[in-house]
């Protein structure tokens, strides 16, 4: 019982600790195509189709989550802010789903000049990249604070 309650408690100022972070970051925004007519997300619908929840925006068009490079601190702090998970925590997400062959993580790019081009490109696609990194081939649908 103690155990249990130490890792609870590590696990808690780790996700504090990331939260810190990304207060201190660059602000980030979660990015559609242009051509992607989607309205504008909740956390939580973001978090549903980043963790494999829902696989459809509101408007029922097909979504794929796109995620920036495992261990970048823009996926830290996405998924810190979005989900409330740490890197252990969603490892551990993704390897449950896996097993029991309920979903797979989402596709990863290089980084934020990667997602913009390859969301960009795909209307089903939805990624994250720092907000300075806008341009007219994307548009916001959350932005993170």
């Amino acid at each position: 019982m103690a155990k249990r309650m130490g890792i609870r408690i590590r696990r808690l100022a780790a996700v504090l600790a990331l939260a810190a972070s990304a207060n201190a970051s660059a602000e980030l925004v979660v990015i559609v195509s242009a051509r992607n007519p989607a309205p504008l997300l909740s956390s939580d619908q973001v978090a549903a189709i980043f963790l494999g929840q829902a696989r459809r925006f509101p408007d029922g068009a097909q979504a794929e989550a796109l995620d920036q490079r495992l261990g970048s601190h823009e996926r830290n702090q996405f998924y810190a802010q979005v989900a409330g998970k740490t890197p252990a925590l969603l490892k551990a997400h993704w390897s449950k789903l896996v097993f029991t062959g309920r979903g797979q993580p989402p596709r990863e790019a290089a980084d934020g000049a990667a997602v913009r081009r390859m969301v960009a490109d795909n209307p089903s696609l939805i990624g994250y990249i720092d907000r300075a990194a806008l341009d007219a081939s994307v548009r916001p649908v959350l932005v993170l604070r």
